[in-house]
């Protein structure tokens, strides 16, 4: 007696794990951008607690924060 997986069975494996594949995709894609919104957010906190400091130390906001970014 042979020990061995049939062609059915293996086609039936092959589409579960496919089946499981497609769910997945859309959650892991919704993770990344979420991520990515979160690190944009740091980003941008970052940025307004080095401009609050600027102010504190010299009193006023660097030139370029007010006039295009150095244009």
């Amino acid at each position: 007696m042979r020990n061995s997986f049939t062609l059915i069975e293996l086609l039936i494996v092959v589409a579960i794990i496919g089946i499981l594949a497609a769910i997945a995709m859309p959650n892991f894609l919704n993770a990344q951008v979420r991520a990515k919104v979160a690190r944009a957010v740091s980003n941008m906190k970052s940025v307004q607690s080095a401009l609050e400091s600027y102010y504190l130390d010299i009193g006023s906001y660097p030139r370029w924060a007010w006039d295009g970014w150095g244009n």
